[in-house]
């Protein structure tokens, strides 16, 4: 005869402790697999708050302070955000008429473009990094 595992435990209750303990360990995994999709945004948003807010609003609602400063959630219905990349590494030169000239390192380029992204109703390219061509 097999001795048992958990002799003093009904299978029943064997059976229900492991399917909470692999839920558990499935919402951790989704949980730290997700993570560094909200870090990027965060860092994206401090970044516009940091170097745009003077002109732009960067949220879902609000005028932007510079009359012909587009607030972010209308940039990112006019242009596809991905697009972008290329002008925020070399120095964004347009825009309204006395707009400051940017560069950014490619990580703030992907957590700026990520943050903007999350302004879009519907994201046009789930993956950050790629540019899209339009």
């Amino acid at each position: 005869m097999k001795p048992e595992r958990f002799p003093d435990m009904p299978m029943l209750k064997i059976i229900y402790l492991t399917a909470v303990l692999a839920l558990t360990l499935t919402q951790l995994t989704a949980d730290a697999m997700a993570q560094p999709g909200l870090d990027i945004i965060k860092e994206g948003r401090q970044l516009a708050r940091k170097n745009c807010t003077r002109c732009h609003a960067i949220d879902m609602t609000g005028k932007s302070p510079h009359k012909d400063a587009p607030p972010f959630r209308e940039v990112v219905k006019r242009y596809s955000v991905w697009s972008l990349a290329e002008a925020f590494a070399e120095g964004i030169t347009t825009g309204h008429p006395d707009m400051p000239e940017f560069k950014f390192n490619p990580k703030e380029i992907t957590a700026l473009l990520s943050f903007m992204e999350s302004l879009e109703d519907k994201p046009r390219q789930p993956t950050p990094g790629k540019e899209q061509s339009e």
